[in-house]
This record gives structure tokens, sequence and C-alpha cells, in this order.
């Protein structure tokens, strides 16, 4: 059985759309002989009624406003901190960039979680894993580099140079894909 997730003229962020909506009616589907609605869609007067999934109350978007920025912080501390291989000694591994060691990603400020991979991972490709823990721990400053650009396009769309608007739209992208769960398989496609 289904509640009303907004109720009438609730502003709410239509996800397919991306845009900001009212919602004009709420419209429960019924069945014969069962006391709750089936499902509750909404007409939001967009062109079709959206369900409960498809759309984001105004409180909930200010609250992922506010730990996008709690984690953006946390993230300023992501590091690589060189691992003894246990189970090769550096004579082994004379052909990796650090013989003896593997990277591990620390992305907690405790030296406790963080990203890592099998040794015998590495030993198949030390520079593709190297190069990986390097753009993973770049990965939070270029998402601040990507949303500080997305936020100027949008507040100045005219003034962007015609050459630089493929990135933008990447940006954008980009942004939906780490910050909206929901649409991140359907915007990886893309």
């Amino acid at each position: 059985m289904a509640k009303a997730l907004f109720h009438k003229s609730q502003r709410v962020f239509v996800k397919p759309v991306g845009t900001w909506a009212l919602v004009e009616k709420v419209i429960p589907h019924w069945v014969k002989d069962v006391e709750e609605p089936l499902r509750v869609t909404y007409c939001v007067g967009l062109g079709r009624d959206f369900t409960g999934a498809e759309l984001v109350s105004e409180d909930v978007m200010h609250g992922r406003d506010k730990m996008k920025t709690d984690h953006e912080n946390a993230a300023d501390d992501w590091r690589i901190q060189r691992v003894k291989n246990r189970w090769q000694e550096g004579d082994d591994t004379s052909g990796h960039p650090y013989p003896g060691t593997f990277p591990v990603v620390m992305t907690d400020e405790n030296d406790w979680g963080g990203w890592r991979v099998p040794g015998s991972e590495y030993d198949r490709d030390p520079h593709k894993i190297e190069h990986q823990a390097r753009l993973i721990v770049n990965s939070p400053k270029m998402l601040k580099v990507c949303r500080a650009i997305a936020e100027l396009a949008a507040q100045s769309p005219d003034s962007v140079p015609q050459e630089l608007k493929p990135a933008v739209s990447h940006c954008k992208l980009i942004l939906r894909h780490v910050y909206d769960i929901a649409d991140a398989p359907r915007q990886a496609a893309e």
C-alpha cells in the first residue's frame, strides 16, 4: 500500500526533468476492496504524472547540500599511504615503481578506511594501480572544480564560451552521477 509523500502546493524537485515544480494534484490509484491506495502519483504540470521516487522535497534537497559540503570537507584529507608488501620483498618486485610496497588511499582521518587492491592485481600492472591511487586521492579536488564550473555556468549561461559548453555539460553529468544515486546507472550510460 502507498501513502502520499507530498501534498498539494508543495515545492518539489523533479529529478527526471531537473527542475523545481509545485504539486498540482495528488493522484491516488485505488483498487476495489482495498482500504489504501495501491500507489500514489503526482501531477506537477510537466506533461505527465510522477511517482514519489522521482520527486524530492525542498527540505531534503537543503539537507543534501549540507551533506555534500560535509563530505567534501572531509575529503580534503585523502592521501596515499605506502604499505609494506608482506608476500614479496623489494628484490622480488624490482620492476614496481616503489619496490616492496603498494599504495593504499586513506579516506578517513584516523587511517581506518580507504581504497586498496589485492597484491596479485598490483603485480599485474603496478603503474596502472599507482595512477588509480593518484586519481582517487585527487578526485575530491577535481569534483570541487567541476562543481565550481557548473555553478559559474548556471549563474551566467550566456557568458560561457562555445568551446567550454561540452565541458560544462560533462561537469553537470558528473555531479549528477556522484550526488544522485538513483540516477547513477542511467547517467553512466550517457
